[in-house]
């Protein structure tokens, strides 16, 4: 390819996708990422374009977001020391309510995405990664904690062992794309159909001339020490390490707030990505659309609604995470919770007693026995 810049001609040359990076020892060598000057911005502007592909389109009561699922910005190296995978050109078709209506009791997310940015990247907080690789223990790693090494980028993304690239927290390659900082950002939508938007938003939610501050979530880490499991002080290591606390910062406990937009000048519920925990909500106050949903059909199974299990945990009065304070599963079917949809997946075909295996989203591999518990059956790991 030959491109004229100012009187001169430049030769760029790319074989294969523009995301094949090249291997050396910098932390942050996404290939575009490394083009110097006038060649990275011809990289960024005219190049990546080609190759990623997002489109939103309404479809009676749905919007539709369909994407190949490679980001409109530069990445960190993949693979690296800490995410094996390699970005790939993977098809995606979500699909949202235009009109989603807010419910009081929030519905938690489990290892699914919460939802989608505008250039087709999922958002997707939860680590498939839990303390000592038991789905059961009660303690699921933070992604973003720094205990364990997922291998994220300066975008604070990675990717699944299908070559999804996905979101773990601020999307900051596709917010440098957006040059108005007078205004709330669309980041994307999520998979209940309200908008998401962060991480600045008007001081007043109801006041469009109120000016930008950046918004707070209401989380925190516990003080003391955990109970059992990993045991030590809540430091943040682990989801279960925090909790909402009503009127701490600017957010409810989805991470979201009802105000006006730029996109709703009426006003709207919306979720807010944060640079704090939780980054991405972890719960929903909509109801989330099935394609969402990881397994056949995208029926996976949409989390139960939150409910008193949330008071042992220190999240108050919902079970915003679907954790248990340490006791019992973090997902698991003990206090009406469900399983993982993987370990329920990996049972599919299979009777009570057969031994299966299945690799989490983050390449893990699980064995187990199928057991039937609660009337359903799915796969008890193996103690290690």
């Amino acid at each position: 390819m030959r491109l004229a810049v100012a009187g001169m001609w430049v030769a760029l040359t790319v074989s294969g996708p523009l995301y094949a990076h090249q291997q050396d020892d910098q932390e942050w060598v996404g290939w575009e990422g490394q083009q110097p000057g006038v060649l990275q911005d011809l990289v960024n502007i005219l190049v990546i374009p080609a190759y990623a592909d997002a489109r939103i389109s309404v479809d009676g009561n749905y919007r539709v977001i369909r994407s190949n699922g490679l980001p409109d910005h530069d990445t960190g190296r993949f693979p690296n020391a800490g995410n094996p995978h390699q970005i790939q050109e993977t098809l995606k078709t979500y699909r949202v309510p235009r009109n989603p209506e807010y419910r009081v009791q929030a519905t938690r997310l489990g290892l699914w995405p919460f939802g989608v940015a505008v250039n087709g990247v999922p958002f997707d907080p939860g680590a498939a990664e839990f303390w000592r690789r038991d789905f059961y223990s009660g303690w699921q790693y933070e992604a973003l904690g720094g205990a364990v090494n997922l291998g994220v980028d300066r975008n604070n993304a990675h990717v699944q062992p299908d070559g999804s690239y996905h979101y773990h927290g601020m999307p900051t390659g596709l917010l440098d794309r957006f040059s108005d900082s007078t205004v709330p950002i669309l980041l994307g939508y999520a998979a209940d159909g309200f908008p998401i938007y962060g991480p600045y938003g008007y001081r007043d939610a109801e006041n469009s001339a109120s000016g930008m501050h950046k918004l707070n979530s209401s989380y925190r880490v516990k003080s003391g020490t955990r109970p059992d499991g990993p045991g030590g002080r809540y430091d943040g290591s682990f989801v279960q390490d925090y909790e909402y606390v009503a009127g701490l910062g600017d957010l409810d406990d989805c991470n979201g707030r009802t105000g006006v937009t730029r996109e709703y000048p009426d006003g709207t519920y919306y979720y807010v990505i944060t640079d704090r925990f939780p980054f991405i909500p972890r719960c929903f106050h909509g109801t989330p659309d099935r394609s969402f949903m990881r397994g056949p059909g995208g029926n996976g199974g949409i989390g139960r609604p939150a409910g008193g299990a949330g008071r042992r945990a220190g999240f108050g009065s919902q079970d915003v995470m679907g954790a248990s304070g340490g006791r019992g599963p973090a997902n698991g079917p003990r206090d009406g919770h469900r399983p993982p949809q993987e370990a329920i997946n990996a049972c599919e075909g299979h009777a009570e007693g057969d031994q299966v295996s299945f690799v989490t989203p983050h390449g893990h591999e699980v064995s187990g026995i199928c057991e039937v518990r609660d009337g359903m059956l799915f796969v008890i790991p193996r103690r290690r």
